[in-house]
């Protein structure tokens, strides 16, 4: 596997500026805003890098045959091209990996997660003219074609394996043990996307606390985002302490503080003691 460093500050400033604005824009796109995530992680991912895995989403979308039709038609015609003839799916083990969260890398490798795999098949349909989204099940993302009355999902992680009812079914009662509510079926909007995506990387972060880097610069990303939970500042104030940065860290939990005291004023209590003991780390 190989070791992916992080960009320098300035290369890393305007790759989240950038990213803050195609997550404002009108029509936010969603392979750009993945790529620039993973710009974030994998400083030698640059403008030329980014350009060549667009090429590689329309190339792929240029070799499917022909114009299937109606939405199984399409699904088999992705599943036979990026799953049988590409190889594009997952395995247990790329739950393991920073670089099956990053599109470039799943691009170059033909694995990843659920939902990055998702993303790659989304890209090449939409630019093959199919009626494609995103649907994110719990614990689970597939992808879906066609109208709500003659939807058809498939699992890119398992080479887009066309699902059946009882199928989606299973997946949303072995992540939830609740049954699938029709709601889960509905198209995912992009933003949501890169969200769970973050969260992806904080948790694969999470599980690995030398990297805490990698969980700041997640939270940090997702803070740009338009809509995002509230509670995400109280998340990066408490890496900003964990790094050291007890100064600034206790500056945002005091702020997340205020934001929660009309609401919740014991929990606002406990985060300012909790600003308190990182300004007590500087003594």
């Amino acid at each position: 596997m190989r070791p992916l460093h992080p960009p320098g500050p300035e290369r890393s400033a305007e790759w989240r500026r950038r990213f803050g604005d195609e997550a404002r824009a009108e029509r936010p796109d969603l392979s750009a805003l993945c790529l620039l995530v993973g710009a974030q992680a994998d400083g030698e991912l640059d403008e030329t890098g980014m350009d060549a895995a667009q090429i590689e989403l329309d190339r792929l979308a240029g070799e499917l045959p022909f114009r299937p039709g109606g939405p199984r038609s399409w699904a088999t015609a992705l599943a036979e091209h990026l799953g049988d003839r590409c190889g594009f799916r997952g395995t247990p083990g790329d739950y393991q990996r920073l670089d099956s969260s990053l599109l470039h890398e799943v691009l170059r490798r033909r694995r990843g997660l659920p939902i990055l795999l998702s993303v790659v098949w989304m890209e090449v349909a939409r630019r093959a003219g199919a009626p494609v989204y995103g649907v994110a099940l719990p614990g689970h993302f597939v992808v879906g074609f066609g109208p709500p009355e003659q939807q058809v999902l498939v699992d890119p992680f398992d080479g887009g394996r066309v699902l059946t009812g009882t199928d989606a079914e299973l997946l949303v009662a072995g992540a939830t043990g609740a049954p699938l509510d029709p709601s889960m079926l509905s198209p995912a909007d992009p933003l949501d996307v890169v969200l769970r995506i973050l969260n992806n990387i904080r948790a694969w972060a999470a599980a690995r606390p030398e990297r805490s880097d990698v969980a700041l610069w997640a939270v940090e990303l997702s803070l740009l985002l338009p809509s995002h939970p509230a509670r995400l500042r109280y998340d990066r104030a408490q890496l900003l302490v964990e790094r050291g940065d007890f100064l600034t860290g206790a500056l945002e939990l005091d702020a997340y503080a205020e934001v929660v005291a009309a609401v919740d004023g014991p929990a606002a209590d406990r985060v300012r003691r909790q600003a308190r003991a990182a300004r007590a780390m500087l003594n």
